[in-house]
């Protein structure tokens, strides 16, 4: 923000010699300078539009009825140059904020561009110090710095009956680049629990670790075996996060298998002891790829394993999701140690 103010000039008698005519101007009038002025706008980029110039002075004659107030923009501090390249100042109103008038008393002249005019007023400026805020301006369209003179009249021809004047610097300038990188994040974590922990209405009867399973030999027709994972995620993935879940085949004892549960991702079922079957669940209650709590609708709620990946998880930012293993056995279930992989996959979308 710049600040120029004009001297006040005192009442003289100039003489000016004309060779051919020899004429002798007049008496000057007296002009009161606006002191402390500032212009200050809303935004100072260049060609920047719908910007508001805020105008404060003091100094202001308050007690001279008025019937003009001018702001020229130029180029130059002497009012020359011309009015700043690519400034358009005719789509301006006078905003009723405004301290210096009532603006509801004066009429809009912003038809010449680079000129506001208020006219035909039938007051003195209210107070000093006050302002004047014109809005709806679009900047010069360069860097650099620019002038308004600002002026009030007793007459509405905008040049007669001059009262006070006032000059002020502003300046544009374009906006700093500033950029941050944020590098993808994504945290994933699988939890083993220990027994008696819930899950969709059905308790942990076998210790999980984020590595292994372990049913021991305490799975039978009369007695399911029920474990379960913590998965957590983190990430900032602007398009949120899926983890998906498969095994890498059916549980099985050289050619023995356990049957995989007749349940699905989209339509889970009920898992019993004596039935065999290997399936898991998620608590997971809006989860994608169907209605969005059908593992949690009701209690053991179970799909099938496949080697094919399965949603169980999806959210956004830091999120934990219990996800439970169950597996059943038949009296005519064959001996022997039955094993698979369980595998987690997590794909964040950024």
């Amino acid at each position: 923000m710049f600040e120029l103010s004009r001297l006040k000039k005192r009442t003289r008698t100039i003489a000016v010699g004309l060779a051919a005519s020899g004429m002798v101007m007049g008496n000057v009038a007296s002009v009161a300078a606006l002191s402390s002025s500032s212009m200050t706008l809303s935004d100072p980029r260049p060609s920047e539009t719908g910007v508001t110039y805020t105008f404060d002075s003091d100094g202001w004659d308050t007690g001279t009825t008025l019937e003009c107030v001018r702001v020229a923009f130029t180029v130059n501090a002497d009012g020359t140059g011309g009015v700043p390249a690519g400034m358009t100042t005719t789509g301006a109103s006078l905003n009723a904020s405004s301290t210096a008038v009532t603006a509801a008393s004066w009429t809009e002249d912003f038809a010449a561009n680079g000129i506001l005019d208020i006219i035909d007023g039938t007051e003195a400026i209210l107070a000093s110090p006050s302002n004047l805020v014109f809005d709806t301006i679009t900047n010069p369209n360069t860097d650099d710095t620019f002038y308004a003179t600002v002026s009030t009249y007793t007459s509405n021809d905008c040049s007669t009956g001059p009262v006070d004047s006032g000059v002020v610097a502003f300046a544009t300038k374009d906006g700093t680049p500033v950029s941050v990188t944020i590098d993808p994040t994504l945290t994933f974590t699988c939890t083993g629990l220990g027994t008696g922990q819930s899950i969709n209405g059905e308790t942990t009867t076998h210790v999980s670790t984020g590595g292994s399973i372990d049913y021991l030999n305490d799975v039978t027709a009369s007695t399911s075996g029920v474990s379960a994972h913590d998965l957590g995620v983190t990430s900032n993935a602007s398009g949120g996060y899926v983890v998906y879940v498969r095994h890498s085949g059916d549980l099985s004892s050289g050619t023995d298998t356990i049957t995989t549960h007749t349940g699905t991702n989209a339509a889970p079922s009920t898992m019993s002891a004596g039935t065999e079957g290997w399936g898991y669940t998620t608590n997971d209650a809006t989860l994608s790829g169907g209605t969005a709590n059908r593992f949690t609708s009701s209690t053991n709620l179970f799909a099938g394993f496949q080697t094919s990946n399965e949603v169980v998880m999806d959210g956004s930012g830091t999120q934990t999701t219990r996800v439970g293993h169950q597996v059943d056995v038949a009296a005519t279930t064959e001996a022997g140690t039955y094993t698979t992989d369980i595998i987690y996959t997590v794909v964040a979308t950024f």
